[in-house]
């Protein structure tokens, strides 16, 4: 709780007890000696308050509850004592009470007795309701920065894995001595551009993200020289919206990764939508034979990864459903705006 709201509280707190204190004079029944009676009363409160808002939780700290209440019931009455005597010098000697008027002593003490339990009280509650806010703010920073680590942790295993096939790639084109091999260099220096500068956000905008997208399967498309192996279909508006970075790509590696090369056209479809209060993405690709009944082979490290990420970032506002119908399998992502 920041030190502004902290004193916000405590005058808060003064301005009602003032306001207790002066309630005789709002009616008019005040007596002799309301004023002076009213200021004294007061200091003592203030005191009695914040001894039992700095000491008692100092005193208290990493005991049992019984020596707690104890150490409590001894400080209640130091306190209660110490103010019934401040309250008999005063009058006695400074203000030369008449004897009359300090006939009834016990009162004095137990009425006293009363205020101090009453500022002891609010001391305590408003004490303890700070540190607990305070222990809950604590713990809330440690859980996100827990939560950035481990984002941290799983997008450093994202980009390896990525880099790790798409330099196989290269270094095949390299040793055909493919005339593709110097586009492939530059889409891979476009793609470590963005993972290494715009992905180290939060969020990037979702064009960009698309973008990244379009390098990675261009770069995918020079190893199969299939032109029309990958269908890629983006429909709504892009432009205004936001996404985890490297959110998708492992999705769309997936599919490269086990789908086969040969057979049915397109071997993939990427299906994007950007509707106003959601993200719809959806992969399918066709399963390699030795692949075909087997989900865990599918998913691997990068689908765990994945799921991770999504559960940290977009917790309660994401779904995502893999199925497979013999050899085609299918990855379907919502998102909620």
């Amino acid at each position: 709780m920041k030190r502004k709201t902290k004193i916000l509280i405590h005058v808060i707190y003064w301005f009602y007890m003032i306001n207790q204190f002066l309630y005789p004079w709002y009616i008019n029944k005040t007596e002799s000696y309301f004023w002076t009676d009213t200021a004294l009363t007061l200091c003592l409160s203030l005191i009695n308050f914040y001894a039992f808002y700095f000491i008692l939780p100092f005193l208290i700290k990493n005991r049992n509850i019984f020596l707690s209440i104890l150490t409590g019931a001894l400080l209640l009455f130091i306190i209660a004592v110490a103010r019934y005597y401040i309250q008999v010098v005063f009058w006695k000697e400074i203000m030369h009470l008449p004897p009359k008027e300090m006939s009834n002593l016990n009162e004095w003490f137990y009425a006293g007795l009363r205020l101090s339990i009453i500022s002891g009280a609010y001391a305590i509650l408003i004490k303890f309701a700070i540190d607990w806010f305070d222990t809950q703010k604590l713990k809330a920073e440690m859980i996100n920065q827990k939560q950035s680590s481990e984002l941290a942790l799983l997008r450093s295993q994202v980009n390896p894995h990525f880099l790790f096939n798409t330099l196989n790639n290269i270094y095949s084109l390299v040793c055909k001595k493919s005339p593709d091999a110097p586009e492939a260099i530059m889409k891979l220096s476009s793609i470590m551009r963005y993972m290494l500068y715009d992905a180290n956000t939060e969020v990037v905008i979702l064009e960009k993200e698309i973008e990244y997208l379009e390098s990675f399967i261009e770069l995918q498309k020079l190893r199969i020289r299939h032109s029309d192996f990958v269908e890629l279909k983006i429909e709504g508006e892009v432009g205004n919206k936001t996404i985890a970075p490297m959110l998708l790509i492992p999705f769309v590696e997936n599919a490269f990764k086990h789908g086969s090369k040969t057979g049915i056209m397109p071997g993939i479809r990427i299906h994007l939508v950007a509707a106003p209060h959601q993200l719809l993405f959806e992969v399918s690709n066709h399963l390699k034979k030795n692949l075909v009944g087997s989900k865990d082979k599918i998913g691997g490290i990068g689908l765990q990864n994945i799921k991770r990420r999504l559960e940290l970032i977009y917790p309660g506002k994401y779904s995502l459903e893999t199925t497979q119908e013999h050899d085609l399998y299918i990855i379907k992502l919502q998102i909620q705006a």
